[in-house]
């Protein structure tokens, strides 16, 4: 009996020892998420694109418009930073920038902006309804403030972004003020199937 219960004690400890150990993702983990899924917009070159058109690489769709005075372009520029910091690895990932302003983010406004930052990001957008189709879907908040000025009005937007793995499931929420190696990482470990 004491031999059983050694042997059995044995074959779990050796179990446990094997078993894989659990991948640390430095973002916000959305693995199983059941927002996010489908986006159909047409990019800056006027092509329609969905998420589907990006699959085996990895996806960073982040939402925001080009007269965004201090959010938009400082993420933009972030994201960016994570492309160089990739360096071989960047051609396999995507990143797309959705407006959330259709009234003033024409597709030559977005193809002058988008890809200034970065020259494979590509701008997205579609008319008001397909922004608040995918808006509600990836449940980001966009509401449009007047403000004094030339501007007319602004919108205040959440900040973050998603990531997408190659095989096209939503993974991570990356804040606006996580650091470039810590995205970089993270991208790096989806990058090899993590």
């Amino acid at each position: 009996m004491m031999i059983r219960r050694f042997f059995l004690l044995s074959l779990i400890a050796l179990l446990l020892g094997c078993s894989p150990e659990p991948v640390a993702l430095r973002n916000t983990d959305l693995t199983g998420a059941t927002f996010g899924r489908q986006l159909s917009l047409v990019d800056h070159h006027g092509q329609a694109r969905t998420l589907a058109d990006f699959q085996g690489r990895v996806i960073v769709v982040f939402f925001g418009y080009t007269s965004c005075p201090d959010i938009c372009p400082t993420m933009l520029a972030r994201l960016a930073d994570v492309m160089k910091t990739l360096d071989a690895d960047a051609p396999r990932v995507q990143v797309l920038f959705v407006t959330v302003d259709p009234e003033r983010d024409s597709a030559e406004r977005l193809k002058d902006f988008v890809p200034w930052f970065y020259p494979t990001f590509l701008g997205l957008r579609g008319d008001a309804g397909q922004t608040r189709a995918v808006t509600d879907e990836f449940r980001v908040f966009a509401a449009r403030k007047p403000v004094e000025g030339e501007l007319g009005y602004v919108i205040d937007h959440s900040s973050g972004a998603y990531v997408f793995d190659p095989a096209g499931r939503l993974r991570l929420y990356v804040k606006d003020t996580t650091s470039v190696e810590d995205i970089a990482a993270d991208i790096r470990l989806l990058l090899r199937g993590k």
